[in-house]
């Protein structure tokens, strides 16, 4: 898991005026809450007092208020209030972590980091979103399961033949399985668009209504660690364009807000149908990432036998390595190690601008070389036979 990335907190609708809403991502608790004119924030979850949890509270005035001895805190972070020592200015220390938010999508996305405006990594930008030719429905649910698997799962053209008898069991040929997956890199990320076979194993549950020349292809990327893509298009008029923003709660639990946008069957008459049947694809994916052993993606290539398929799955790997030689990477071992006896934050940017913060900064595994980029051995030895 790592900071200096965006990360979906909830839905819109969830972050409300008048009530704090609880959110526990990359092993830690924020707050989530609107002032008085609407605008979402996002704090870290602990009082710098005396503990207390910010979300237990409440909000007035545009402040959290920790339910333990009233101090108030505002969106931006500081101390607005202490009750008492009523007519005394709180201390400059009395803050905690406050993080840059983003509401798109019907998401309220916070920017988990310290890196300033200009460096951030961006929030994928979703470009049929505003158009009305495209329909959006999100989706949200929990899977138990490590994010990085989730994430390379998607990033996996053969797995789709065995696990998706909802789609058709869509293949690639064989002469495309026997090469690596050509992937192309983009800003934060790499993808890849090829077709799959020349037909479906079985109908899939809309086939009966797909119009249009087939075009039978399918590409998925990612940008960041935890923002997936994937376009399947059918037909010239009948497609699925799919976006995944993935909350890593922990070391073992995700939730994924999934935006299913598609250029047919627009009627609203058609949603819950939609739904069912993407939902249904879903959850044939959760089977089997639920099952995965060991939970979190191995720290090295060598302790799986990867194949020309899993060339995708490779170069994602390589992408968190270079974050690794960044040093973004939660050291989660010692976080769980030291869980009860310190209180954490991730750094927000406001330590950047200034120090002398009472909770400590979520320990980060030390920066290493990122190793060079390239076909595993074993990928390139079947690629050559």
């Amino acid at each position: 898991m790592y900071i200096n990335f965006w990360y979906p907190i909830a839905r819109a609708e969830e972050i409300v005026a008048d009530k704090p809403l609880r959110v526990e991502l990359l092993g830690l608790p924020f707050v989530a809450f609107r002032d008085d004119d609407g605008a979402a924030h996002v704090l870290s979850d602990t009082c710098v007092h005396r503990g207390g949890s910010l979300s237990q509270g409440w909000v007035r005035g545009g402040n959290a208020i920790c339910p333990y001895h009233g101090w108030e805190f505002g969106g931006d972070g500081r101390c607005a209030k202490i009750p008492s020592l009523k007519g005394i200015k709180p201390p400059a220390r009395a803050k905690v972590d406050s993080y840059p938010v983003e509401e798109k999508y019907g998401i309220v996305f916070a920017f988990l980091g310290d890196l300033p405006a200009e460096e951030r990594p961006p929030i994928y930008e979703i470009e049929e979103y505003d158009n009305g030719e495209w329909k959006a429905q999100l989706y949200v649910y929990e899977l138990k399961a490590y994010y990085e698997r989730s994430i390379e799962n998607g990033m996996d053209p053969i797995h789709n033949e065995f696990v998706h008898p909802m789609q058709g069991a869509p293949m690639m040929s064989p002469e495309k399985q026997r090469k690596p997956v050509p992937t192309t890199d983009i800003p934060w990320g790499a993808k890849f668009y090829e077709p799959f076979g020349e037909k479906l194993e079985h109908d899939t549950a809309l086939n009966e209504q797909k119009t249009g020349d087939r075009v039978g292809a399918a590409g998925s990327w990612f940008q960041g660690p935890n923002q997936l893509v994937t376009w399947i298009d059918l037909t010239a008029t009948n497609s699925f364009h799919q976006y995944m923003f993935e909350a890593p709660v922990n070391d073992g639990l995700t939730k994924v807000f999934f935006i299913n946008m598609r250029n047919w069957l627009m009627e609203e008459k058609h949603d819950a149908r939609i739904e069912e049947v993407t939902l249904q694809v879903v959850h044939e994916d959760v089977a089997v990432l639920e099952g995965l052993s060991p939970i979190r993606t191995p720290n090295t290539n060598t302790k799986e036998i990867l194949v020309p398929g899993d060339a995708a799955v490779v170069r994602y790997r390589d992408f968190l390595k270079e974050w690794d030689a960044k040093g973004w990477r939660i050291d989660f071992k010692k976080l769980k190690e030291t869980a009860g006896d310190v209180a954490y934050a991730i750094p927000s940017p406001g330590r950047r601008e200034a120090g002398n913060w009472v909770l400590d900064p979520v320990p980060l595994i030390a920066p290493a070389e990122a190793p060079a980029r390239g076909v595993p051995e074993e990928i390139a030895e079947l690629k050559s036979a």
